[in-house]
């Protein structure tokens, strides 16, 4: 099967404004006006059909906080693939793959994304298995999921075409090439004494792609040798 640009993506969540402010903003937002792609948030507790124990109960076995409960969670979940159908829906928890530049490649040609936010001390452990993956934006704790459904989809409408001015600008963003961005600069030639290296002033296209390159491997190694270690066919010193 071909892969499908993501065009929809359908947040579930207890806080909707988080997510609905990425429509009013930035490359997100312009996107979002030009019909490129979607972002809808739908508020799980519409989900809770009158129960008084709403979204969340105290964990079996004792313990601190709360644990969502499994009823609202598929009532949402399968009400939005049977009205949308997402192609993949995603958890987004603690617990989950962390999140990085290749899977947002991944995802952005999955086809449209159904993302569910995840509070307190986590989901029902038979709610789980709803979802096609579990996604962490990293080794740390947060409040909720709502920054991290906000982030991978920032992350991953960069990658759809058409949402930046120039498809360029991802091809060559850090961790593209599993390599950190090179150093750039713009006018003043010259600020408080510190000038822009005279290659980029050159004209010599050549000249500048390889000093670009020399400058991303530099900052690579320096910042972040982990990604260097990783890259499969590397021929670099």
């Amino acid at each position: 099967m071909a892969d499908t640009a993501v065009t929809e993506f359908h947040v579930v969540t207890l806080f909707p404004e988080v997510i609905e402010a990425l429509s009013a903003f930035g490359v997100v937002g312009r996107a979002v006006a030009a019909g490129i792609i979607g972002i809808s948030a739908h508020q799980l507790r519409d989900y809770c059909g009158g129960s008084i124990h709403a979204v969340d109960d105290a964990p079996y076995g004792g313990g601190p906080g709360m644990v969502m409960r499994p009823e609202p969670i598929y009532a949402a979940v399968e009400d939005l693939r049977a009205r949308f159908a997402p192609k993949r829906s995603i958890l987004l928890t603690p617990q989950g793959r962390r999140f990085d530049q290749a899977t947002a490649r991944r995802l952005a040609v999955s086809g449209d994304l159904l993302l569910f936010c995840g509070r307190y001390e986590g989901v029902d452990e038979r709610a789980r298995g709803l979802f096609d993956e579990e996604i962490s934006m990293g080794d740390f704790v947060m409040s909720g999921g709502e920054i991290a459904a906000a982030a991978l989809v920032d992350c991953v409408a960069r990658l759809i075409p058409g949402v930046l001015g120039s498809e360029q600008s991802a091809e060559r963003e850090s961790f593209s090439e599993t390599l950190l961005e090179y150093p750039q600069y713009t006018r003043p030639v010259r600020f408080r004494n510190m000038a822009v290296p005279a290659v980029l002033t050159s004209g010599n296209h050549a000249r500048i792609e390889a000093w670009r390159r020399e400058q991303a491997l530099a900052r690579t190694r320096a910042r972040r040798p982990d990604l260097l270690a990783h890259k499969p066919g590397r021929n670099d010193p």
